[in-house]
Order: C-alpha cells, then sequence, then structure tokens
C-alpha cells in the first residue's frame, strides 16, 4: 500500500497534479491512500519551496511542477 500526498494550498496546478495522481494510481489498481496536504507549515517541513509537491511513503518525488502522467507512473512503480 503506497501512502501518496499531494502537497498544495489548492492552486489550479495542485488540483491537476492531485487529479492525474488519483487517474494514474486508479489506473494501474493500485492500493493507495491519497491525501492533500494545505496546511502551509507541514508542506514547509517536507522542505519544498514550490508547490505542487508528490509525495510517496514520505519521499518528496517532485515539487514545483506538475509532472507527466508517465512520470507519475514511475515513480508510483518504485
Amino acid at each position: 500500500m503506497k501512502n501518496i500526498k499531494i502537497l498544495g494550498t489548492g492552486c489550479p496546478k495542485c488540483k491537476e497534479l492531485e487529479k492525474t495522481t488519483r487517474e494514474v494510481a486508479d489506473g494501474m489498481g493500485l492500493r493507495a491512500i491519497i491525501t492533500k496536504e494545505e496546511d502551509i507549515m507541514k508542506i514547509m517541513s517536507y522542505g519544498i519551496m514550490s508547490t505542487p509537491g508528490l509525495v510517496i511513503n514520505e519521499k518528496v518525488v517532485v515539487s514545483g511542477r506538475v509532472p507527466s502522467k508517465k512520470e507519475i507512473k514511475e515513480f508510483l512503480s518504485n
């Protein structure tokens, strides 16, 4: 089971990352808990300077941009 967090305060890119991540995880049949973290202090605790951020099992895999579906699939496969 993967623990996935989308870090962002609700901007359009953050919403796009959440939607795309959910689509990819569902398409892979992945068992995952996907949550959205909007608390700026908690987001900062991950050490990212720009949102959106994608965290998988407490490891930041990307921040500051929306990765492609292919990239997200690669992140979730590892």
